[in-house]
């Protein structure tokens, strides 16, 4: 199995290395394992789960929330269903707040094109 250093899995999930070591200590991501020099060998898996949090996180989930969502993953499989729910709510709210910044951006579509009119701008 093929086992990354915390640089090359910064460098893949688009996480700082600082973050990954919050989440680590925070107990958001599950175990890394370590060698025997002590150096984080992370696993392919470990990529993926910190790719995962690193999209929730863009797209607003607190802290607290992903923390509930690591601690449901530990617990295993009979969590999936409570997990599931979770991405659920959060993709509908996502979506909720699409729609309003797609309100707001055609406001502001708007509003642009009537500064151009009274400016006499094409746009």
């Amino acid at each position: 199995m093929c086992r990354m250093k915390i640089s090359e899995v910064a460098e893949k999930s688009g996480l700082s290395i600082d973050t990954i070591r919050f989440y680590e200590k925070s107990g958001i991501c599950p175990a890394i394992a370590r060698g025997t020099d002590g150096v984080r060998r992370f696993s392919p898996e470990n990529l993926e789960w910190l790719i995962l949090l690193g999209s929730l996180r863009e797209t607003g989930m607190p802290t607290a929330q992903m923390k509930h969502f690591a601690s449901l993953y530990q617990v295993g499989d009979r969590t999936v269903s409570a997990r599931k729910s979770m991405l659920v709510a959060h993709a509908q709210e996502l979506e909720r707040h699409h729609r309003r910044l797609d309100e707001c951006q055609a406001l502001l579509a708007r509003k642009i094109a009537k500064y151009d009119e009274i400016l006499g701008e094409d746009t």
